[in-house]
């Protein structure tokens, strides 16, 4: 009988024990009973799960051969720190994260040669019309701000990115309950039954993208994706010619957190699309475990703005292959206080309106 008394409850997690007239387990808390088989397959299923296991091999990148780098530079910034790569064309230029003037360091050494590259479609002309875009229909935005934007700035840059491929495995349990209301003549009842819900099976992910700046904020570069990868090239030297490239500081290892993140996340909302028709769904364990998880490296096209307004920093981004932008935007607060004043004028001019209509009714 001590064994049983360490069962814990499903429903409300407090220790349950045998009632003797029901010949059930039962909750003294919640009132809930269990049959014995239950209650010992749940536990089971308990004893069975599994911790994650997400461990990823790291092959990423290449080594450069010899004279492959000769037509590269590397530009730094006094600045932000920032490091950019360059043709040996590029003349002296502004750094594409801060907008301060770089300085040519001299020939690119070190790092990894990147696998893949996804080459610019969209051209410099279409980055400014994206922006002019983002600006239309912003009765906000302060008009100094829009006539003072540097557009001319904006420079075309290739992002490192590690690409992680993995098959997983996952078994995620959840707790889930079903409410049913009724009355009668004397009461209001509410019955809430409550489930163990188990989900598991196999899911796969290719070229789950982490950038590998840290000048280039997670948030930003994933809200321009996707990127189409099967547009993907293999990586050479020409395809920099006009363009600049971020020199990776954060490397594969240290981005496979951030990988393991996306892939946690992408699971369990996967998973948790199946569980239907419950009133509420709590997520009790979850075990994710990566099989043949793999690294590479990849240069991905990004269109780039940051400038500086009344002391703030803005920054806007592109994807360049698929024209997707995304910005931070200032407000006028001048404007706001005229919106805002407006709005609850017209709120208060409602009120008022259906206040008169119901007095003469």
């Amino acid at each position: 009988m001590a064994g049983l008394q360490e069962y814990k409850c499903p429903c409300c997690g407090g220790a349950i024990a045998f009632d003797s007239t029901l010949q059930k387990m039962k909750c003294p808390f919640c009132d809930t009973e269990f049959e014995m088989e239950t209650l010992a397959e749940y536990d089971s299923q308990l004893q069975n799960e599994q911790a994650d296991d997400m461990e990823w091999e790291n092959s990423a990148g290449d080594t450069w051969q010899e004279g492959e780098t000769e037509g590269l530079r590397t530009f730094a910034c006094r600045s932000c720190g920032g490091e950019i790569v360059g043709d040996e064309s590029t003349a002296a230029t502004s750094c594409p994260f801060c907008g301060n003037p770089v300085v040519m360091m001299g020939q690119f050494s070190g790092a990894l040669k990147p696998d893949y590259v996804i080459p610019f479609k969209l051209d410099k002309k279409a980055a400014k019309a994206a922006l002019m875009k983002h600006y239309s229909g912003k009765r906000l935005l302060p008009r100094v701000f829009q006539d003072q934007n540097h557009i001319d700035e904006i420079k075309g840059i290739y992002v490192p990115f590690w690409l992680f491929d993995a098959e997983v495995d996952a078994d995620i349990r959840y707790k889930a309950t079903r409410v049913r209301s009724w009355s009668d003549s004397s009461y209001n009842y509410t019955e809430t039954s409550c489930f163990a819900v188990t989900r598991g099976g196999s899911i796969g992910f290719n070229h789950v993208p982490v950038d590998g700046s840290t000048k280039m904020a997670d948030d930003l570069m994933e809200s321009i994706e996707p990127f189409d990868f099967s547009e993907a090239v293999d990586f050479q030297t020409a395809y920099l010619a006009g363009y600049l490239a971020d020199k990776y500081d954060v490397d594969a290892g240290e981005s496979m957190e951030r990988a393991n993140e996306r892939v946690r996340k992408s699971t369990a909302d996967a998973f948790a699309a199946t569980v239907q028709g419950y009133t509420t769904v709590e997520t009790q364990s979850s075990s994710v475990r990566l099989h043949n998880g793999t690294a590479k490296y990849a240069l991905y096209p990004v269109w780039l703005l940051n400038t500086t307004w009344n002391g703030q920093r803005y920054t806007f981004a592109m994807n360049g292959q698929t024209g997707k932008f995304v910005g931070d935007l200032p407000v006028d607060k001048g404007a706001y206080r005229k919106w805002l004043f407006g709005l609850t004028g017209g709120i208060s001019a409602a009120i008022f309106a259906a206040t008169y209509l119901l007095w003469l009714l």
